[in-house]
């Protein structure tokens, strides 16, 4: 039985009940029913809606953030933030939607010949629990604007959130089945991407879950778009505003508790300025409260669970036991929730579970190097590709590594890496495919399709 449960205190919030295939083949029949008449609707009217979405969030932002704090340990604070992003990304596509879409004219040797963009049918979500409003509502907004229909298997531990996002869209007016969510376990989920009334899957999680979908999918050829994991590598050069990057990256490392698949992770320094940026960054880490996420007061609630939280403890014992120097942190506190503290490891190198994996929690790595070339190669030195910064006072130099020099879906000059609705968001290699966001994220999941009048 899917169980939410509260990673603070421990306490049980809600059970569910797991849905039936049947049950989940009503679902899917609705919701390609209420496709069939949405994909005729015009833009005006479903900006309408979006709009009446945003308003809808706005309106119960204190009631969602804190079904977020309490499902997944967010401090309250990011929580309304969370929300308060997600009516934005609506306002987004409302206003810009119509013209991401328009036919576009392209002259041939015909008498008329244009591209067109046709939703494609219902488009089937798998989330994880650690944004779980944001990481709906980026796919869902600019899907359901789009014309096609969403169905949405969220984290089991977030169902609360998943059920609450449904409401949003029903009480904003859109038709009843347009927007679904089932509660299914994971396991099974090879029959619901096979269901022939599927028409394509988008997937935020681990490289694990990627592979799997994109290979049940791919079986039958159906179209994925995967946000996977990210190991980000921020570089900080000899001539870097130091206090703005150790700020800046103490930031990134504990967004969400760590719990980023952008958030900064290895953090890659030039020796002449090394020692100087260690204790900043260690100095800063330091002063960042954990404690109960529903105090405004605190920086870091607990990680979503108790078995995730051990999971990176073990990383962490693991670096540690392959010569990682152990700089704050790296120990389990005897409380009752799923915390662990803010953690520094030095001495960082490759083979180490700190250097090669994703650490999903508020540690650290800290890695020295002779240069800007060095701090490059092991930027790059990665199976992740999802986002990327560096830090330098000369912005000529910082824009050409951006942009030419890292391997990385996004990369930021003196500013951590975060997603916009008015700009791509996703990954190379095995952080994923496929965009999100945007002109070209609302572009993914349509038919683009070429008429040609002779």
């Amino acid at each position: 039985m899917p169980q939410s449960i509260n990673p603070f205190n421990q306490s049980v919030i809600n059970n569910y009940s797991e849905m039936t295939f049947e049950e989940i083949n009503q679902v899917l029949e609705s919701s390609n029913k209420d496709f069939l008449e949405w994909k005729s609707t015009d833009f005006k009217l479903r900006s309408d809606k979006l709009k009446n979405a945003a308003e809808v969030m706005r309106k119960k932002k204190e009631y969602f953030a804190k079904l977020m704090t309490i499902e997944m340990g967010k401090p309250i604070a990011q929580s309304r933030a969370e929300i308060d992003k997600c009516a934005w990304v609506c306002e987004y596509y409302a206003e810009h939607t119509e013209s991401f879409l328009k036919d576009e004219i392209v002259k041939t040797d015909v008498s008329k010949s244009y591209v067109t963009f046709q939703p494609l049918g219902v488009v089937l979500a798998i989330m994880p629990w650690n944004f779980p409003f944001w990481q709906v509502i980026r796919f869902a907004v600019p899907g359901l604007m789009a014309g096609n229909a969403g169905v949405l298997k969220h984290a089991s531990n977030v169902t609360g959130c998943a059920l609450a996002i449904e409401e949003v869209f029903k009480e904003a007016g859109f038709p009843q089945n347009i927007f679904r969510t089932i509660i299914f376990p994971s396991s099974k989920m090879e029959m619901v991407i096979k269901h022939p009334l599927v028409k394509a899957v988008t997937l935020t999680g681990s490289v694990q879950a990627g592979k799997s979908i994109a290979s049940a999918a791919g079986s039958v050829i159906k179209k994925t778009v995967l946000e996977l994991g990210g190991s980000d590598p921020y570089i900080v050069l000899e001539d870097a505003d130091l206090e703005l990057a150790s700020t800046t990256c103490v930031n990134s490392r504990l967004l969400n508790g760590g719990q980023s698949c952008i958030a900064a992770k290895r953090f890659i320094v030039v020796e002449k300025i090394y020692d100087h940026f260690e204790k900043l960054f260690v100095d800063k880490m330091r002063m960042k409260k954990m404690g109960d996420p529903m105090d405004e007061q605190n920086d870091i609630g607990p990680q979503a669970s108790i078995k995730l939280r051990n999971e990176l403890h073990k990383q962490v014992q693991k670096s540690i036991s392959l010569g990682a120097k152990l700089l704050l942190g790296g120990k389990i506190p005897d409380v009752n929730g799923a915390f662990y503290p803010p953690t520094v490891l030095s001495n960082v190198k490759k083979g180490m579970p700190a250097y090669d994996e994703e650490l999903f929690g508020p540690v650290a790595a800290l890695i020295k190097v002779k240069d800007e070339e060095e701090a490059i190669n092991k930027a790059n030195d990665s199976v992740f590709g999802l986002g990327a910064a560096v830090f330098t006072k000369n912005i000529d130099r910082g824009n050409l590594i951006a942009r030419n020099k890292l391997n990385a879906g996004s990369c930021f000059v003196n500013a951590l890496v975060r997603s916009d609705p008015r700009l791509p968001f996703g990954g190379i290699n095995e952080s994923g495919y496929g965009r999100e966001l945007s002109l070209f994220g609302i572009r993914e999941f349509v038919n683009i399709k070429t008429v040609s009048i002779a």
